[in-house]
């Protein structure tokens, strides 16, 4: 999909980009309004279709990876990333800070439930996009593992987080989310 995104010239990744955000957020909704998030689903990256990341998104669209991640190899950082962490709560970078305590180092804010639960449609969401009929249950839980050990998050978060994911790994999308909705989301 790469080399056909390149031949397709800016019109062609015009449309790509346009229709993969969209799809995108069209999957989260589904998948916000599954736990009874619907504002959530609404909402959910709004920012994207700001011009801010979504020429750049046009610009390093490939269709099989985030153009985040071309941008960062082409320029040394992505701009359109950083604007987006800071705008959407579901993102655990939203939340990152100084330690209060006064170390310098940064930490992980705890994450309101809502976002973390939004973060998970999030993450099966974009594996849905990017696997394509590769997709299992255990996707978003496989691309977690990949990065777990540099992920800066709230040992509650982090806990949270990582039950949902494990959950939708080991029961399966259907019955995953109705346990969420049930027993996590109702607290």
């Amino acid at each position: 999909m790469r080399g056909e995104a390149k031949r397709r010239g800016p019109l062609g990744r015009f449309w790509g980009h346009l229709t993969t955000i969209t799809y995108h957020k069209w999957l989260v909704f589904c998948y916000c309004r599954r736990l009874g998030l619907v504002r959530q689903g609404l909402c959910h990256d709004l920012s994207k279709y700001s011009p801010a990341e979504f020429w750049v998104g046009v610009k390093y669209f490939q269709g099989d990876r985030s153009p985040n991640d071309a941008q960062r190899k082409a320029e040394g950082c992505s701009t359109a990333w950083l604007h987006h962490k800071g705008r959407n709560r579901h993102h655990l970078e939203y939340w990152i800070d100084y330690d209060p305590a006064g170390t310098g180092k940064l930490i992980g804010n705890e994450m309101p439930v809502k976002c973390v639960a939004e973060m998970l449609c999030d993450r099966l969401a974009a594996s849905r996009v990017y696997l394509k009929e590769d997709y299992t249950a255990a996707s978003a839980w496989e691309y977690y593992q990949r990065g777990r050990d540099h992920y800066i998050l709230h040992p509650n978060t982090r806990a949270l987080l990582e039950k949902m994911l494990l959950l939708v790994r080991d029961e399966g999308e259907d019955k995953a989310l109705a346990i969420i909705r049930r027993e996590i989301l109702r607290r």
